[in-house]
């Protein structure tokens, strides 16, 4: 069994500094931090040790309880359900602005819940300033002076807080081994159904989903236990392209959403099957590509794209009236299914969907190892399938080939299939492999040049044909052979003498000379 750890919540009306307050005590850099108000949405976790006591802290968003705007009564609702679990509760105020009505309300608000309430008396930088935080202690006895930015009074607050959990509390949280851990990144353009996916592969309502493009900034994770295995959810925020991010915490949160890519060992990449792959999706596939992250495209919103399918059919009847249908000739056969189908205004759904991942297919070239996955995160329709398929390409990842058995393997392939170069048709005289996630190969061939991509991509291929790379890119180091400068060394070249004993002179029939 392992035990919960105490978890210290931070909570706060809107820019009082909260997120650097998680930052300072988490030693990270997790939460978003600028001066725009309202950036945190979601909960936001991270860990923190003070002098051997391990404790979870939470991250909140701004509350203002009377606001009945979407957004806000979504942020509400994430951060009751961060009290409800908490050990020790931290009220951020801002003694710069004076007590305020709002933070009265939220002091009361939480001293309902039972649990220990602090109050953090942001922005006193020195201790001259302390007397700023003297109208707080109205809300409670607990009043710790303290600076986010400059770190001032962080000693004296967590000495107060660890105090109250017990006495040399082990983290008692079961590190999952490498091979049983994954690290999951959930990646698309804004309004895909990211954090939608995400709830629905963590089975709570972890992150606050919205019609409104762009309501996740921060990175939200979540771990789930599945059998021994162990998953690591991150939804990160939308990545739009340069020109389309114009406030700071457009552009920090897809900073921050393209590093966890980097962090992550898969990556589902959500695209809006009821809009079709865009431009923006194709960009956001090939920084994950780049990243050297394994990939499954998740083709979400598939219960409406079925349902656009199905009007397009009717429509299409409903135009044809009685006329008879005229069947083409074989050779112009159609591939659109509701076109197919538009005689009888019925649609299938597994032909559609080998008619969409072929479109697919087209617009991601460059992802041609990726499996394709139609789902709905919204009704869960299909998505158990992705835990299975998230095992096997992670596995694939990992996967180490003995180098018999690669060179088994290289003796056996025709590899004059591939597209030789005119000069010299390319051998491969051995094979071993390097390293993995990603898979990579060192190749020594008789080629003084590296090898051209199409023969890579030919020798790949056979590789995930015969050893079953899933999703996982495949990466090649090459040892060429060296170029012989032949002139060089004929010079450097003393011929032998053709009899022994015999000098040089001698062997090419001069004469020594007399005395």
């Amino acid at each position: 069994m392992t035990e919960k750890l105490p978890s210290v919540v931070i909570v706060g009306r809107p820019n009082v500094g909260k997120s650097t307050i998680f930052n300072r005590l988490t030693s990270s850099r997790r939460s978003i931090v600028t001066n725009e108000p309202g950036i945190t949405r979601d909960r936001i976790y991270g860990k923190a040790t003070w002098q051997e006591r391990t404790f979870e802290v939470v991250d909140t968003g701004g509350i203002v309880p009377d606001d009945k705007a979407a957004i806000p009564r979504e942020i509400l609702r994430q951060a009751q359900v961060a009290i409800e679990g908490a050990s020790q509760l931290l009220l951020v105020v801002d003694v710069r602005a004076g007590l305020t009505p709002l933070d009265s309300e939220l002091a009361r608000l939480l001293r309902r819940t039972g649990k220990p309430l602090a109050i953090l008396a942001n922005k006193v930088d020195t201790q001259m300033q302390e007397s700023l935080a003297a109208p707080f202690y109205e809300l409670s006895n607990d009043v710790f002076p303290v600076s986010a930015e400059h770190g001032y009074g962080f000693d004296n607050l967590l000495e107060a807080i660890t105090s109250r959990f017990t006495a040399g509390e082990p983290d008692t949280e079961e590190t999952p081994t490498s091979d049983k851990k994954v690290n999951v990144a959930i990646i698309g353009r804004p309004n895909v159904g990211k954090s939608t996916m995400l709830n629905r592969l963590s089975g709570v309502d972890r992150a606050i989903v919205s019609d409104i493009p762009g309501t996740t900034r921060d990175a939200v994770d979540t771990v789930v236990q599945r059998g021994e295995r162990t998953y690591r959810f991150v939804d990160t925020a939308g990545i739009r392209r340069k020109g389309k991010t114009n406030l700071v915490a457009e552009k920090m949160s897809v900073m921050m959403a393209r590093r966890h890519l980097e962090q992550a060992d898969v990556a589902l990449l959500i695209v809006d099957a009821s809009l079709g792959v865009t431009a923006n999706d194709a960009n956001i596939a090939g920084y994950a590509e780049e990243s050297g992250r394994s990939v499954i495209i998740v083709m979400n919103k598939w219960d409406l794209a079925l349902e656009a399918a199905k009007e397009k059919a009717a429509r299409e009847l409903e135009h044809q009236g009685t006329k008879p249908h005229v069947a083409e000739p074989r050779s112009r056969k159609h591939t659109s299914v509701v076109r197919k189908k538009a005689v009888t205004g019925r649609v299938i759904p597994a032909q559609l969907i080998e008619d969409y991942e072929a479109i697919v297919r087209t617009r991601f070239k460059f992802l041609d190892y990726a499996p394709i996955v139609f789902v709905s995160a919204k009704t869960g329709e299909r998505t158990e399938k992705l835990f299975d398929l998230i095992d096997r390409v992670a596995d694939a990842r990992r996967r180490r080939i003995s180098t018999g058995e690669l060179n088994r393997w290289v003796s056996e392939v025709d590899l004059d299939r591939g597209t030789s170069p005119a000069a010299r048709r390319v051998k491969v005289y051995y094979v071993t492999q390097a390293g993995t996630s990603p898979p990579t190969f060192i190749l020594f061939t008789n080629q003084s040049k590296r090898l051209h991509f199409s023969y890579e991509r030919f020798l790949e291929n056979l590789l995930r044909k015969s050893f079953d790379f899933l999703g996982t890119p495949i990466r090649f180091l090459q040892r060429m052979k060296e170029k012989r400068d032949w002139t060089k060394a004929s010079s450097r070249r003393t011929p032998e003498p053709k009899h022994p004993g015999m000098s040089h002179n001698r062997a090419k029939g001069h004469k020594p000379e007399k005395e």
